[in-house]
């Protein structure tokens, strides 16, 4: 049952705040996020300048980076995945609990960035499991992550625990885990999974 604005803003003057579980559920889950201490590349660089003291994560409720995916709810993609790395990648998210998350940070690991020619770099993190938000650049400075930190926390607010758009954790015909590539002959088998790499199909001009 929705409550006027007005309302609420006038028991609020009262002293009284009037919510619903679920919006208490989810302020208490996007200010109590739990990084996973993941760092591949050179992004990983700016992801340790945005917790230390100049930047301050610790000011948007993301200051506890753990060293075990059992502990972590956001996964933060810091740098170039290569094929080698790519089946370990999808195994800690699979180890993470529900609800997760995922930040795809720079252009490494949302494209493959300068190596994406290259025969043993992932041409982007979103083959295999689900991106939340991108943060682009090369590599992007702690202020966008910082950025993209709120942008995930307002996403967060938007988090539903009943109905058709309810989270994953709460959707028993989802699947608990993503399936792991293993290393092929030539490539990663399989090259992605069809559940989340969902790319537009390529429309090429007509002759002339």
């Amino acid at each position: 049952m929705a409550i006027d604005e007005g309302l609420k803003s006038e028991l609020r003057k009262a002293g009284v705040f009037v919510t619903t579980v679920e919006d208490l559920y989810n302020w208490g889950r996007k200010n109590s996020i739990w990084p996973l201490q993941f760092g591949l590349a050179c992004c990983a660089i700016e992801m340790i300048a945005a917790a230390c003291s100049r930047y301050d994560m610790a000011r948007f409720g993301a200051e506890v980076f753990r060293p075990s995916p059992r502990q972590a709810d956001l996964m933060i993609v810091a740098g170039t995945v290569t094929k080698k790395m790519a089946p370990l990648a999808v195994r800690l998210y699979n180890q993470m609990p529900e609800p997760k998350y995922v930040i795809a940070m720079g252009a490494c690991a949302i494209s493959g960035g300068p190596f994406k020619e290259g025969y043993n770099v992932l041409k982007g993190i979103d083959r295999y499991i689900p991106v939340d938000v991108h943060i682009p650049g090369c590599p992007p400075r702690p202020e966008a992550l910082l950025d993209a930190l709120i942008t995930l926390q307002k996403r967060i607010e938007q988090d539903h625990l009943t109905g058709k758009h309810r989270l994953r954790a709460y959707d028993k015909e989802q699947k608990a885990e993503w399936p792991v590539p293993e290393y092929g002959e030539h490539d990663l088998e399989p090259p992605s999974n069809p559940d989340v790499w969902k790319p537009e199909p390529m429309k090429r001009p007509e002759a002339k």
